[in-house]
């Protein structure tokens, strides 16, 4: 399979938090790519319990296991397994919305000097019903700044799960940091310290608002953690910029282009 027309969809997955996994996999049926372009799941379990095995027989599945240590080292090593020269999040509970991966592949090859690309997200309620996100971007190329700005002030204006970016740059800063949760907004606001970032106009993911979710833990509000994650997070990306290093998709050895 040629690695220029491959785009990895990586999802941590724990025992006990898998049941979703089921309609995950069908938002990525419906998924119409671009012509010349395949997607590859590759799904990582926090441990080695086994739930993996229920997984369908799709030679686009790529599942594997390891030590516990939740989602960002589960995330992180299924980054290894990945052949896509880009590389999307997607969580166990959530789904893609139709056409998801066809406007982030387009987004980024209309836009040869963008790194990475985020778009809107719905909550997706236990009785089906749909509530927007209230401070989405314009679509457009990203300010810089403008999520790390909102990550300052409690607003975020952008979910993490919904990035798409190049896998070279994913791996270039690591992955997805080791912290107990929000690794995922840790990789934005990374991506968007060192590239430039663009927003997709239309809704890619619906977010499973339940009572299992990671989010709802009451440690995930603990304010002694919080203020850790906050302080990890932000000089992290002051370091990025003392240090005035960036990167673009001009430095990959071949160029993403659309197939003939």
């Amino acid at each position: 399979m040629d690695r220029v027309n491959l785009i990895s969809i990586i999802t941590p997955v724990v025992a006990g938090r898998h049941h979703y996994l089921p309609q995950a996999y069908e938002s990525l049926l419906a998924q119409t790519l671009p012509a010349g372009w395949e997607w590859e799941w590759i799904v990582q379990e926090d441990g080695d319990t086994g739930v993996l095995s229920a997984l369908p027989d799709d030679r686009r599945i790529r599942a594997g296991a390891g030590r516990a240590g939740r989602a960002a080292m589960a995330r992180t090593l299924g980054l290894a397994r990945a052949r896509g020269v880009l590389t999307r999040t997607l969580d166990a509970d959530d789904e893609l919305t139709p056409g998801a991966l066809y406007r982030d592949i387009t987004t980024l090859i209309d836009n040869p000097d963008i790194s990475w690309c985020v778009s809107p997200a719905v909550d997706l309620h236990p009785d089906g019903t749909e509530t927007s996100g209230p401070c989405d971007p314009p679509a457009g190329p990203l300010a810089p700044g403008t999520a790390a700005e909102g990550y300052r002030n409690n607003q975020l204006p952008v979910v993490g799960g919904t990035v798409t970016a190049y896998t070279e740059l994913v791996r270039l800063l690591g992955g997805w940091p080791a912290l107990p949760a929000s690794e995922d907004v840790a990789l934005l606001l990374a991506l968007e310290a060192v590239s430039r970032g663009w927003m997709v106009g239309t809704t890619s993911l619906r977010y499973r608002k339940w009572p299992g979710q990671s989010t709802a833990e009451q440690t995930f509000r603990d304010t002694d953690e919080v203020e850790d994650r906050r302080a990890t997070l932000l000089t992290r990306i002051q370091a990025f910029r003392r240090a005035g290093w960036s990167w673009s998709p001009s430095l990959l050895a071949e160029p993403l282009t659309m197939p003939a």
